[in-house]
């Protein structure tokens, strides 16, 4: 019985989509061009890069865009064909091939932006909102002595834009009043990118290569690459899961989260936890979903045992369908859930690891 109002969402084949936030843009240079720093991954430009040049598009339909690769090796140039296809109104591509380029250090990376800001004088550089975009992007702007707006979620003019503040409960209006070029990090989730447009081959752009000859030594800095760690699933990506599925401290131990992962393995979801959760060791941090972690927006986000602190909701209050599940009746997430349940975890995941039809 505590199960049914959810098993019937799932049956569902789509789910409700709330207002677009994109703004309609009445006047805007003419002569706009722009950057868009892109992250690869096994030949292919991540999600979050596609959503910027969307970002891109959205400050001028006459906008020239360029993408900016980095890295070395045969997957740097499917990468950059990928990069030449992945939007039409992308009109070049910029691949910087070189080792130093192979993992996102700030420090390379902000002189390369520098150097090829100072060739292009582009008047906007933008970059997603990740790991990627944060790390290199303020560095870069410190070089080019201009003031960098981060997590942009609207763009009403080529120089007017919308971002979240005290933790997405306010939105502030930002005006670029300096020199170009205007450098933004924008949230994917914000500027996703149409499924028409994912599924179809655009028209090829132009790929040169970035002139490094006068890239020197120097450039690398003090920082240096030592490993990379990651999950080995076959589970959806967090930051682009259609279904995502949340665990938070009401789990009480990290063998009582593998029913999450177990349930998320069943709808072919990705897993997500909040930051009580990760500090408990309950799982890594890279699955913290939150202001200080990663902003999702899925179709369906399913909260089990989570409170809902102001830092977590600044993470996913974005979702198209909420569902959220805990034995407090006042717990903060039921304020921005479509659907609640107030009733205890090891009774209500068990029903539904039985119940739930299995997802391909």
């Amino acid at each position: 019985m505590a199960t049914r109002a959810m098993l019937r969402a799932f049956s569902k084949p789509t789910f409700p989509c709330r207002t677009s936030q994109y703004l309609s843009l009445a006047s805007v240079s003419r002569s706009a061009s722009t950057l868009v720093l892109a992250e690869h991954e096994a030949g292919s430009i991540r999600a979050p890069s596609v959503s910027a040049v969307v970002a891109a598009n959205v400050l001028s339909k006459d906008n020239s865009i360029s993408v900016l690769l980095g890295g070395s090796g045969p997957s740097l140039q499917e990468a950059a064909t990928h990069a030449a296809s992945c939007h039409p109104s992308v009109s070049q591509v910029l691949v910087a091939d070189s080792d130093k380029f192979t993992h996102p250090l700030a420090e390379p990376w902000a002189k390369l932006v520098h150097l090829v800001q100072q060739r292009g004088d582009y008047s906007h550089i933008i970059a997603p909102s990740g790991s990627f975009g944060k790390n290199i992007l303020p560095r870069a702007a410190a070089l080019l002595d201009v003031s960098p707006i981060t997590d942009v979620i609207e763009i009403a003019e080529s120089d007017l834009f919308v971002r979240p503040i005290y933790a997405g409960n306010a939105l502030c209006t930002v005006r670029y009043t300096g020199a170009n070029p205007c450098m933004l990090t924008i949230r994917s989730t914000s500027f996703p990118v149409p499924p028409t447009l994912a599924d179809s081959k655009s028209k090829e752009a132009p790929i040169s290569q970035v002139d490094l000859s006068t890239f020197g030594e120097d450039s690398i800095g003090n920082s240096r690459y030592i490993n990379q760690t990651s999950q080995d699933t076959e589970r959806p990506d967090l930051g682009n899961a259609r279904i995502v599925i949340t665990g938070g401290r009401g789990l009480k131990s990290a063998e009582n989260f593998k029913m999450i992962e177990k349930l998320a393995e069943k709808l072919g979801a990705a897993v997500g936890a909040t930051r009580a959760a990760v500090d408990a060791g309950f799982v890594p941090n890279d699955l913290q979903v939150g202001q200080t972690g990663k902003i999702v927006a899925p179709e369906l986000y399913m909260a089990f045992g989570v409170s809902g602190a102001i830092q977590h909701l600044a993470g996913m209050r974005d979702s198209k369908v909420i569902v959220a599940v805990n034995k407090d009746a006042d717990a903060p997430i039921f304020q921005v859930a479509d659907y609640g349940l107030v009733g205890d975890l090891f009774e209500v995941i068990p029903e539904l690891l039985e119940k739930v039809p299995e997802r391909k």
